[in-house]
């Protein structure tokens, strides 16, 4: 399970990077000044050459590429709930990389998101293993 955890943590890692890189890009390429058929294709034409947003792009496909790996390797309701941590890099790489300021109330659903992070790890390691399609249980007794 640590080697599944490593590889998700450098999946989150390359999502964050991702994400920095994106909205650097997204800066340098503007806003919609306008909605309409000129100003989208604006937009898109510049977001589709800008070397920020390509690389955002690369980085992103990396964590794709990791969570498929790991998809095929653990349970959808152990690794999924986890990729929530994206949320708690994506947070400090808002901090280091963009000088973004973040509240208290920020910083509060950062930390639950961590304590569910930490649950759902712990229940991976307390998990019963699976019953086999042939076994049967034995009934439990009732009170009488």
């Amino acid at each position: 399970m640590i080697k599944l955890l490593l590889i998700l943590l450098v999946g989150l890692a390359f999502e964050s990077i991702g994400v920095v890189l994106l909205k650097k890009g997204v800066a340098q390429i503007g806003e919609l000044k306008a909605i309409s058929a000129g100003e989208v294709v604006r937009v898109v034409k510049d977001g589709a050459s800008n070397p920020q947003i390509l690389a955002g792009v690369f980085f992103e496909a990396l964590f794709f590429g990791c969570l498929v790996f790991l998809l095929g390797k653990s349970d959808v309701s152990f690794l999924w709930p986890l990729t929530g941590l994206s949320f708690v890099f994506a947070t400090f790489a808002a901090i280091w990389f963009l000088n973004e300021r973040v509240s208290g109330l920020r910083w509060t659903g950062v930390a639950l998101i961590m304590a569910g992070a930490a649950l759902i790890s712990y229940s991976e390691q307390v998990k019963r293993p699976p019953i086999s399609p042939g076994t049967t249980l034995a009934p439990t007794q009732s009170p009488k």
